[in-house]
């Protein structure tokens, strides 16, 4: 497994550069300019030496020349900064345009992915790919690789100008600087690099796991609980510590030995330089020469860190490359042509033979389920949790395809339906609400973009939500979430029904859509529910089985199947699974404080 993905993973750098589009050549060009740069960097320490020379050498002819050689230090020194600067430039352009289109296809391809696509990956984790692993791009095209690239020019100039002067001295730098190599490479080969990648993953496991804790945590604090109650947070943040100190463990030896190298240059080069001073017939050329090699050493120790950052930021862009390219490889469901079929005969609804599993389950979450609900009827889901109710209303506007079987509406295959035809046929209300950080007429107006505000107004009065925009300031134009306008569970789903109302497509799908209301709220609902269901087509999904006795049929959801169905007192004659769910719901419903019932 591992050798193919190895084989069909181009390398990051291109992979990277084709989403720069036509800004592509200003990555190059940087590129090149920061090579220009490391090259021109070179010329102060030759005219260092010529300047050393002149002074240490008798009759070296110091007043002519020093002068000039300081100015031509200057001046090359000043330039290779600008052009460095001009390099720069360019490649923070092209870098930016790299993560800005990167994110801009990651969000693109995730409104193509089926709605079942985000209930198995939490938001948290779609943030960090997204948003933090393009971030991580910005900083290698922008600053390291062009540095990489300096990097690698000015060793190779380097070695020549080390071997020119004195091939003795030369060899003393050398020397650190090959083992500061081998260093480098046991760190980030092999055992390094799995154990960066697993840290990365941990890295994506503690972002997602605390996204959700920070959801949970009035949760958290009514009960009076810590961290430790949410384990699966606990356990990320175990492993992304276990992860992070293993690493930097394993990291402790070589890294250490890089450092005391790359720093100690001077202890190869300055006994050796006495040495060979002492022993030389022109020993002030020779101190000329240890002169340019003690101020061209610490320009080698810091190419030898560039790399190092460069091959680091290397292997976060790889994974992070990876990671988006992960979503970007999930597929769509299959998408049927425009015209492939007649339009749906009516908002009737039918299960054939439906079986489905959820991946990596261990058994299927529906069994063999048929049933067929005609227009204009409204039928209930109830069971017990686990059982399959929900799965059953995400499989009608295609959160997921089934394995076996077929859901029909109007008598036509769901799959053979386009995305945009078969929603807006639906209108879902699902327990979690989603509202935008946005007023609450576009909260709305959501729904259906074109709706006028008499129309937005009227679903939002249908609604309940009268109350809402009396008390809220600006009430149609109150920004949920900002300035204090914060709504209540149940008034966040007076807004989500107010927002059902105005699509007013045929079939509604209530996923336990009262279930966080109190009393108050739930009277409201209940009456919204009433606006929503007339004259449609209507699946609801209920716990509290007093909402649903008026339905005209009732199905019984147990282990992936239908246990029984039939209207209420129908189920309460046959007393089967019904009779005694109803039985412990009364008995809830009469539970009095201190056992007065």
């Amino acid at each position: 497994m591992s050798k193919q993905k190895k084989e069909k993973q181009p390398p990051v750098l291109g992979r990277l550069l084709e989403y720069a589009g036509g800004h592509k050549w200003l990555s190059v060009l940087g590129c090149g300019l920061s090579g220009v740069s490391a090259a021109v960097g070179i010329f102060p320490f030759v005219f260092v030496w010529y300047a050393a020379r002149g002074i240490l050498t008798p009759g070296g002819g110091v007043p002519a020349g020093l002068a000039r050689y300081g100015w031509y230090a200057l001046a090359t020194a000043l330039l290779s900064a600008a052009v460095y600067f001009a390099g720069l430039m360019c490649t923070h352009l092209a870098a930016f345009r790299v993560a800005t289109n990167m994110r801009k296809a990651a969000a693109a391809h995730l409104i193509d992915l089926p709605l079942g696509y985000f209930n198995a990956n939490l938001t948290g984790r779609l943030r960090k790919q997204i948003d933090d692993n393009a971030a991580l791009t910005e900083t290698l095209l922008a600053h390291t690789i062009p540095d990489a690239v300096g990097g690698i020019v000015t060793p190779i100039l380097a070695v020549v100008l080390l071997f020119v002067f004195d091939w003795r001295m030369g060899l003393a730098c050398m020397i650190p600087m090959i083992i500061g190599l081998v260093c480098l490479m046991s760190m980030m080969t092999g055992t390094g690099m799995k154990f960066f990648e697993e840290y990365q993953r941990a890295g994506e496991r503690i972002s997602a796991e605390a996204t959700e804790y920070v959801r949970g945590i009035p949760v958290v604090k009514v009960f009076q609980q810590t961290v430790y109650s949410f384990k699966s947070f606990h356990a990320a943040i175990l492993s992304y510590r276990d992860l992070a100190s293993g690493y930097a463990m394993m990291c402790r030896m070589p890294y250490t030995l890089l450092t005391v190298v790359l720093n100690a240059m001077f202890l190869l080069l300055m006994p050796l330089g006495m040495v060979l001073i002492g022993g030389a017939a022109d020993g002030w050329a020779v101190l000329a020469d240890l002169v340019f090699y003690i101020f061209f050493a610490p320009q080698l120790a810091f190419m030898m860190e560039r790399l190092m950052y460069a091959v680091n930021a290397q292997m976060e862009a790889a994974e992070a490359v990876n990671k988006l390219e992960a979503i970007l490889k999930e597929s769509p469901l299959p998408e049927p042509a425009a015209d492939s079929g007649s339009k749906p005969a009516d908002s009737g609804i039918s299960f054939e033979n439906v079986t489905f599993s959820y991946d990596g389950a261990e058994r299927p979450a529906l069994t063999n389920v048929s049933f067929h609900l005609p227009q204009g009827e409204a039928w209930a889901l109830v069971g017990p949790s686990g059982g399959g109710k929900t799965t059953i209303a995400r499989l009608i506007p295609r959160f997921f395809d089934v394995q076996a079987g077929a859901v029909l509406l109007g008598g036509r295959d769901v799959r053979s339906i386009p995305t945009a035809e078969l929603m807006e046929q639906i209108s879902f209300v699902f327990q979690e609400v989603r509202l935008f950080k946005k007023s609450i007429r576009d909260n709305i107006r959501a729904a259906r973009p074109d709706a006028t505000e008499a129309e937005i107004l009227h679903a939002a009065q249908l609604a309940q939500c009268s109350d809402i925009l009396e008390k809220t300031p600006g009430g149609l134009d109150a920004v949920i979430g900002a300035k204090g306008v914060y709504l209540s569970g149940g008034e966040m789903q007076r807004i989500a029904l107010a927002r059902a109302i105005l699509k007013d497509a045929p079939i509604v799908v209530l996923d336990e859509a009262s279930s966080f209301a109190d009393p108050e709220n739930e009277a409201k609902i209940q009456k919204a529910f009433e606006a929503l269901m007339k004259g449609k087509t209507v699946l609801m999904i209920a716990h509290r089985l007093s909402t649903v006795r008026n339905m005209d049929r009732i199905l019984v959801i147990r282990d992936g199947e239908i246990a029984e169905e039939g209207k209420h007192d129908e189920l309460l004659e046959k007393g089967g699974v019904y009779a005694a769910m109803w039985e412990e719901y009364q008995k809830g419903a009469q539970w009095k404080v201190g056992g007065a019932a």
